[in-house]
């Protein structure tokens, strides 16, 4: 056989078994189960089915038509904050009420083999295949009607699939998906210039490339989120060395420790303004059917870790993980606060904090961006909702939707998709929408500024400062004979 028949004869081979992983993914295994039944504070976790290739179902971006917005709960309204912009996921509004938005995607990733391949086919059909715009945009609605009228490009030098951002003390820092940097930066500036001091290298890139910031209420440390390069662990430990978890830097004394892990893809962070705790929303692990495994939203205490690879929802352990698991891990792994939905895509976290806009029903509770599935049938997420809390800082009852309809009526195409959330200057919600470029503003207009939820103070015990009696009524009994106890 001559080595060009030996060539169409491999290659047609590739070709179908591209076509047979195509099908099988797009055909798999569909959930006849509600999104809801896997969200709240007691999820419905399926049996877990464990799938060599994942089900697939994938809404490719259309686009908003002229004058097309968001569907509103009652009594809200959705305008355009700006558009035209360039794959703008992550959002942060300065004290003087610019906002700037990272234009931004995955960097350069490495797909080899026919699997790469064809997951690059569906990374471009949902809009995430095209390469990193790499800059931060600061965009200004300096007469506070509602619309950014200006727009500046704040930089874009020593950019790399810029996320995370976050302003205290006269600095910007900014979260790469190799590096934390730092920058000299003052609110009202137009430019960020200077060349930047690195906090912290970051491992790069992996299938969770985004790396997101938040700074602590005193301005003393910086919380960096890392996801996971891969899904379970599958590549080994090594690999996942500094992933999967929340990592704090003190900023005076430079010093890093890991905060909390056994996270797969932590993203939006904020402080629960009731109870001062960092909250986290979490993307769980995929491949075991089309209603496993939740993401969920949480409380993050120091030290705290959520179970990846190994386990998930706190005592679920995942047979599929061969790598060794540490010892006791088991007897402190903790639960999730709350259950966002299976493959939602988790992303933008926004507490009610007071000055909002947008009516007593969000007085006291939490934003959530849900990107979107691309491997469930049907789809989950594309939506913003809000979760309840109650007067002790916890998800109080069921969550119901904000913004919808991202995803078209046949659930075949998107017309966007909600990545991060943010107050602007008059108290409105801020929404990204990456892959039709718009920055959505929702308000309920005529509402008044809603008052921060109120802190929950605890009281402490009085100190015990006198014994209750002499030391020596410890020793009070006495042995007055030995006794045996014949069996």
């Amino acid at each position: 056989m001559s080595f060009l028949r030996k060539f169409l004869v491999l290659l047609g081979v590739l070709l179908l078994l591209a076509i047979a992983y195509i099908a099988w993914s797009a055909f798999g295994e569909k959930s006849d189960r509600l999104i809801a039944d896997t969200m709240g504070a007691s999820p419905v976790l399926a049996e877990p089915d464990e799938q060599t290739f994942p089900s697939v179902s994938l809404p490719k971006p259309q686009g908003w038509a002229q004058g097309q917005r968001p569907s509103a709960a009652k009594g809200l309204v959705v305008t355009r904050f700006a558009d035209k912009l360039d794959h703008p996921r992550t959002m942060l509004t300065l004290p003087n009420g610019d906002v700037l938005v990272a234009e931004t995607n995955s960097p350069p990733r490495e797909m080899g083999g026919i699997g790469g391949w064809v997951m690059q086919q569906f990374m471009t059909r949902v809009g995430a295949g095209v390469p990193s715009p790499d800059r931060l945009m600061l965009l200004r609605d300096a007469d506070k009607n509602g619309t950014a009228e200006q727009r500046f490009v704040l930089r874009e030098a020593n950019m790399a699939s810029p996320s995370g951002m976050a302003w205290g003390a006269g600095k910007l820092y900014v979260a790469n998906h190799n590096a934390v940097l730092a920058f000299a930066f003052e609110p009202g500036e137009t430019k960020l210039l200077g060349k930047p001091q690195k906090l912290m290298d970051l491992p790069p890139g992996g299938n969770h490339w985004m790396r997101n910031l938040v700074l602590s209420a005193d301005g003393q440390d910086l919380y960096v989120a890392v996801g996971s390069s891969s899904n379970i662990a599958e590549n080994g430990n090594e690999v996942e060395t500094g992933r999967a978890a929340i990592w704090e830097i003190d900023l005076e004394s430079g010093e890093i420790r890991q905060f909390a892990a056994g996270m797969r893809n932590p993203n939006g962070m904020a402080w629960n303004p009731s109870t001062g705790e960092l909250w986290a929303t979490v993307q769980e692990r995929d491949m075991l059917g089309p209603d496993l495994v939740p993401d969920y939203l949480t409380n993050v205490p120091v030290g705290a870790h959520y179970g990846w690879p190994w386990i998930y929802y706190k005592d679920v352990y995942d047979d599929r993980v061969d790598n060794p698991m540490p010892l006791y891990l088991a007897e402190y792994v903790r639960k999730p606060e709350y259950a966002l939905g299976a493959h939602v895509s988790a992303l933008g976290l926004l507490f009610s904090t007071g000055g909002n806009r947008m009516g007593e029903r969000f007085g006291n509770g939490a934003f959530v961006a849900r990107h979107g599935s691309w491997n469930r049938r049907p789809p989950s997420g594309y939506d913003v909702i809000f979760i309840p809390f109650d007067e002790r800082g916890n998800p109080a009852g069921k969550a119901f939707t904000v913004l919808s309809g991202f995803l078209a009526a046949d659930g075949g195409k998107t017309n966007g998709r909600p990545t991060w959330l943010a107050w602007d200057a008059t108290g409105a919600l801020l929404v990204s929408d990456d892959t039709s470029g718009i920055i959505w503003r929702v308000e309920a207009p005529g509402a008044a500024l809603s008052s921060a939820p109120k802190a929950v103070v605890e009281k402490a015990l009085p100190p015990q400062r006198e014994l209750d009696a002499s030391l020596d009524r410890q020793f009070k009994m006495k042995i007055t004979k030995d006794e045996v106890i014949e069996e």
